[in-house]
């Protein structure tokens, strides 16, 4: 009987010692797990003196990123083509630059024009951005995730392009 008191005891004071443990564990704001986060903002075309980082150096546009991620997204255009229904196609490589990181992206943009040629009359736009596995740095060492853009059309041209997506670590 004694014996046996003293195995449950033991075990009790086991579990309370492992309970303390993980209660007392914090995992990083961004620990695997957690599923992913969701984010969104507003990005634009960047002015010729915003977005300057070197990492951008040689990009063909930049965009000024608000909202969950406050940066510089660099556009490096690999392939563009126009179809004679007005369809644009486009795809290539980002770099986003943001306080504390980067992480790199592919992209594929999609578009009507009424005059594809010079990129005049846009009807719609849109974009996905795959987060490339293991490029991040800093705050985004091993996110992996997509990034979806939307166009919003005034007269014709994009003004800015709305953004969600999520991240994962």
């Amino acid at each position: 009987m004694k014996q046996r008191l003293t195995i449950i005891a033991l075990t009790a004071l086991a579990v309370v010692a492992l309970i303390s443990v993980v209660l007392t564990v914090t995992p990083p704001a961004h620990a695997g797990g957690e599923g992913a986060k969701q984010i969104s903002g507003i990005g634009f075309f960047a002015e010729p003196e915003e977005c300057t980082d070197p990492e951008g150096a040689g990009a063909d546009f930049a965009n000024n990123m608000t909202g969950d991620l406050e940066g510089c997204l660099y556009v490096f255009v690999e392939t563009a083509e126009c179809r004679p229904s007005g369809v644009y196609k486009e795809t290539g490589t980002e770099i986003y630059v943001g306080e504390g990181g980067t992480f790199s992206t592919t992209y594929r943009f999609t578009a009507k024009y009424d005059d594809c040629p010079n990129l005049q009359g846009q009807q719609f736009g849109r974009c996905q951005h795959p987060i490339v596995a293991g490029s991040g740095t800093g705050v985004f060492e091993g996110v992996t995730g997509r990034l979806d853009f939307k166009d919003n059309i005034e007269g014709g041209q994009a003004v800015n392009f709305p953004y969600r997506g999520h991240l994962r670590w």
